[in-house]
């Protein structure tokens, strides 16, 4: 019988539906004929114990999550989220990149150092992207450090903010929509596709307003009715990535789509599994095999 050490946090424990979601990855371990372990911060040790590591926590290179993956791979276990995908995924700059290494269509993005930005190089950019921008601080997660300026003194603004915390941000032009797709990509394979609808009150899947949390409505979309070439493009941007679990965020404008980016440790306990039933056991088999 394998072991499956599934890394969590007291972040992760912190609603229902997450707890929900760690006990179907156990029972799914269980049905596959495996058995599943809780492994918390202190419990860290253990993984030289375990077959496989499934981490549910969030991920950082500056956080306990990052040790527990490099830990799981100088142990020549398994483990999802690898490092390198860690890495790149937690630094925009870097993922960005290797999106555009491999082609991927991104909204026009640029790299702004903190040297190089000023009120007429805002001015410049906003002729060259068109108004809003949005700005985004490399290491921002759920929705956060992601804001839309209008002008150039809004711009630096926030750019200074920014820099407060990285020596560089991303600048992209503004692509509207009231939805993003979600596309779950395992190994180069497509895992489930899902639809996050945008609250009215703002343009991130969940933000603050007025004080107070709105988040994205979930829809679970089969996956021969989600548009083509968003499922392709979800696919390549995850292998731009490596071979690991990613959950892929898209948009689709007049026909065309382009991927926003793309995400390590990706949600699934908002309902983004549910016409995909099998997805524990599929992540659970590429971890341990069938």
């Amino acid at each position: 019988m394998s072991r499956l050490g599934i890394f969590v946090d007291r972040r992760t424990l912190s609603s229902a539906e997450q707890l929900h979601a760690l006990i179907r990855c156990r029972d799914a371990a269980e049905s596959l004929g495996h058995s599943a372990e809780f492994l918390f911060p202190v419990d860290i040790k253990k993984i030289a114990q375990m077959d496989a590591v499934f981490i549910r926590a969030r991920t950082d290179p500056l956080n306990v999550t990052y040790v527990a993956s490099r830990m799981a791979e100088s142990c020549g276990i398994p483990v999802i989220d690898d490092p390198a995908s860690i890495r790149i995924c937690s630094d925009k700059v870097n993922m960005y990149s290797h999106l555009l290494r491999e082609g991927i269509a991104i909204p026009e993005t640029l790299f702004l150092s903190r040297d190089e930005a000023s009120l007429s190089g805002a001015e410049e950019i906003f002729s060259r992207l068109g108004r809003p921008l949005i700005l985004k601080e490399p290491s921002t997660s759920f929705s956060l450090r992601v804001e839309k300026v209008t002008d150039p003194e809004q711009f630096m603004k926030v750019a200074s903010r920014f820099f407060r915390m990285s020596d560089w941000i991303v600048v992209q032009e503004f692509v509207e929509s009231r939805y993003d797709w979600r596309v779950g990509v395992l190994d180069g394979e497509l895992l489930y596709v899902c639809k996050y609808t945008i609250p009215e009150a703002t343009f991130k899947i969940q933000d603050s307003v007025n004080g107070h949390m709105v988040f994205c409505r979930v829809e679970s979309v089969p996956a021969k009715d989600a548009p083509a070439p968003v499922v392709e493009m979800g696919i390549a941007a995850g292998n731009a990535i490596g071979n690991g679990l990613y959950g892929v965020d898209l948009k689709t404008t007049n026909g065309d789509c382009c991927v926003i980016e793309v995400n390590d440790n990706p949600s699934l306990e908002g309902g983004e599994d549910t016409a995909y039933p099998a997805v524990y056991d599929r992540i659970i088999s590429h971890l341990l095999g069938k």
